[in-house]
Order: C-alpha cells, then structure tokens, then sequence
C-alpha cells in the first residue's frame, strides 16, 4: 500500500547510513578527503593500471609491497596497500604503514628554514658564516698536478662565500660520496663519532674539508640539508625535531611523522630490504627495536634524511605546498615563499641526479623542459625521492601530488618510480 513500508526497509536504510557515517568518520580521523576519478578529470580505469603495475614488481620480488597515493584538486581519488610490510613475518603492507623517507626530508627542512626567511631572520644572499663562523675562509680543492704524486689534491682560496641560497640547492660546492676529489676524505669526516653526537657537530666537521668548487658555479648532490637543518636550529633555539614538530607536524597533523619511531608503532613500521645478485629482495633492515630508526640514544636530527613517514602525512605536507602554503585552515607558508621555492635556482647548471630538463629551487627539483626530461608532467612541476626507493611529485598546473613508497635500496636497478608517474599522467583524461 502507498505511504506505508515494511520495518525491515527502515532497518536497511539505517544500516546504510550507519555504514556511511562511518566510513566518512574512518577518513574524517586520517584528514584525507576523497573523490570518485572522474569527479576531478580522472579514469579509474587508466588508474587501475597502477595496481596492476605495482603487483608486477611484488611478484617477482623485486620490491617487498607498495603503498601508491594520487591526489587531484586536493582529494585522493588512489590510496592503495599491495604486497608485505615485513616478508618474513607474513605482515601485510597497509595504507598506514610507516616509511623511511630518506631525501624526502629535505623539503620539510628546507619549509622550515623559509620559514624563519619570512619572519625577516635572513636574506637568500647572506653567507652561512654569520652563524656558522667555520665556514668564513673556505678552500676549493683542485687536482693536483703531475708533479705531486701521491696527493690527492691541492687546494686555493675561495673567491665566494657559501650563502643560504647555495645550500638550498646543493651549489655550495660541499664535498660528497658522490663525485669530486674529496670522496675519500668526505667517507671518514661523515662517519658518527659517537652515538651522542648531533648533526651540529657533523656540520662543524664538514667545515675541515675543502669545496669541490666555487660556491655556485656547479650542481652536486650532497649533505647541504644538514646544514639547512643546522640553520634552523641556531636561528630558532630549538632542536630541528622540535621545531617540525611544533611548527610543522602539529598544524598540518602529521602525527605518524618522526625522526625516531616510538616503538608503540613498531607494528606499523616497513622492513628495508636490498637486492640480491639476481635482483630479488633480501632483508637489511628489520623493523624493530634494533633498527637505528629506532634505538636511543634520540639526539641526531638529519635535516638531510632522517624522518620516517605515511603516505598520507607526506600527502598533507606537499597539498600545502600545491595549496600555496597552507591546508585545513593552517598557513604554513606565504604564497609568494611557496612560489619562490619551486621556481629554478640553478639557470643551466646540470643537475646530474635528475637528468636533462630539470633545475633546482629551494630544497626541490623543478621540472624546467618537458622534452628534455621526458616527462608527462607540468613544467614547473617540483618534486624529489628518497634513498629506499620513496618517490613524490606535485603538478602544479594539473593540481596532482602523486607519492609512491617502498622500502629497497638500492634501487637504480628498478623503473618503478618513473613507471608510477606515467601511470598516473595517462589517467588524467580531462
């Protein structure tokens, strides 16, 4: 009979909408909003393709698991978990799992220096000596010369000083494990000294070597980040992970995010793992009390590589930065510091680790010719990896963050971050 229904539609109406208050309460507490693909431009049956892709390289154990994020117009419209935490312990990988994020730190550390910029504390152009005094009369290593064998290098006077600008983007000329004549020297100099030393004190040591060149005249990938870190701590007074933490983890509510893992999350921690001869993956790194993530003493914050992190909390810190500095109500940073910091700093200088088409800013790689870098994403897209095998971008003109995250190193050996950022470009379909 019309206008009358059966109890059992009211109960089943009541259990859908309990079953959605739900679910928006679960994504509610992890402050990731969401979308349908096709709600922002989307396929979600291109996007499909990443699991498919990601499952390849699991089953041949080439890579442990996989967590992939893809955001567009600052909704999630891909969160997926595949493959094991921690192999030999069955674990599942879940879309929570805690990451070494390696070099993806240095954005964050290179955000809270341009934070204490726009509260007037420094110019791009100052010299780091003025509160680093050991590195006012910095030297350039030169090779030495036939006539002096057995010398690795002789050394001249620099002509430029080592400003803000130059470790931000890796132009100070600092010595690497890369390239250049100090290699050796550099291998000695960052290793600890003791379990109680700071990063400060790795900073002063660096000061002892020479440069590999001219402040500014070249590009290679180093520690530089340390001394951005080191920068924020003598400016501020706070250690650097006090500082995240209340600046910016707290504001942003990056509560997974941390130098040292509490060991309350150890069962939400990644195993490292590294390749055998054959390619497949064999355990470095397990995750528990053992693991330098993890054991005390909790005193050397690596400005340079040190955090650990979730897919979503890193989502959080680089939709602000997509946003223009700010997320949920919370500014982290100016619009115009955002800006400046994913603009490229280097002119044409090489930057050897990205390859062709790209430049550098402040604390990001900056996509700079598409063609060159082979790239499907914006120019102007800024972005960067990790050591274990971590990978992020943000598009700036098409408004998509894409973060992939594993936990192998090394990983030269393997396509899977440059394959997710093509699989996750051919599905935009607007």
């Amino acid at each position: 009979m019309r206008g009358h229904h059966s109890p059992n539609i009211y109960v089943t109406k009541l259990i859908t909408v309990l079953c959605l208050l739900a679910t928006g309460i679960a994504w509610a507490g992890s402050s990731v909003p969401t979308a349908s693909p096709r709600s922002v431009g989307m396929s979600q049956s291109r996007l499909d393709r990443v699991t498919v892709a990601m499952q390849r390289y699991i089953d041949s154990k080439e890579v442990p698991g996989v967590v992939t994020l893809i955001a567009r117009r600052g909704k999630v419209v891909h969160f997926e978990a595949q493959g094991s935490r921690w192999v030999e312990e069955n674990a599942p990988m879940k879309k929570d799992t805690i990451f070494r994020v390696a070099s993806m730190t240095k954005p964050i550390t290179s955000v809270a220096l341009m934070m204490l910029h726009e509260e007037g504390h420094f110019l791009l152009t100052d010299p780091i000596s003025k509160w680093m005094p050991e590195y006012a009369e910095m030297r350039v290593a030169l090779p030495a010369g036939g006539e002096r064998v057995g010398i690795p290098y002789r050394t001249v006077a620099s002509d430029v000083p080592i400003t803000v600008r130059h470790i931000l983007t890796h132009t100070a000329g600092f010595a690497n494990s890369y390239r250049g004549l100090t290699q050796s020297q550099y291998l000695k100099v960052s290793q600890r000294q003791s379990p109680d030393e700071t990063v400060g004190d790795f900073v002063t040591r660096m000061a002892s070597l020479p440069l590999n060149y001219e402040p500014g005249t070249g590009w290679e990938y180093s520690r530089a980040t340390d001394h951005v870190g080191r920068l924020v701590e003598l400016i501020s007074g706070q250690t650097l992970d006090e500082f995240f933490k209340d600046r910016i983890f707290k504001p942003l509510g990056m509560n997974d995010t941390h130098f040292y893992l509490p060991e309350a999350k150890l069962d939400r921690f990644a195993a490292q793992y590294t390749p055998n001869e054959n390619g497949t993956i064999k355990l470095a790194d397990a995750p528990n009390t053992d693991s330098r993530f993890v054991k005390e003493p909790h005193v050397f914050f690596m400005g340079a590589g040190g955090l650990m992190s979730t897919a979503t909390d890193y989502w959080r810190f680089q939709q602000m930065m997509l946003n223009g500095g700010k997320l949920n109500g919370k500014r982290i940073l100016g619009r115009k510091t955002v800006e400046l910091m994913t603009e490229n700093h280097t002119g044409d200088l090489p930057i050897w680790l990205a390859g062709p088409g790209y430049g550098f800013g402040l604390g990001y790689s900056v996509v700079t010719d598409r063609g060159a870098a082979g790239a499907m994403t914006s120019e102007g897209t800024f972005g960067w990896g990790g050591a274990f095998c971590t990978y992020f971008w943000v598009d700036p003109v098409e408004e998509v963050v894409g973060i992939m995250m594993t936990q192998v190193r090394p990983y030269t050996h393997l396509n899977i971050r440059q394959e997710f950022a093509v699989l996750v470009n051919q599905a935009i379909i607007d």
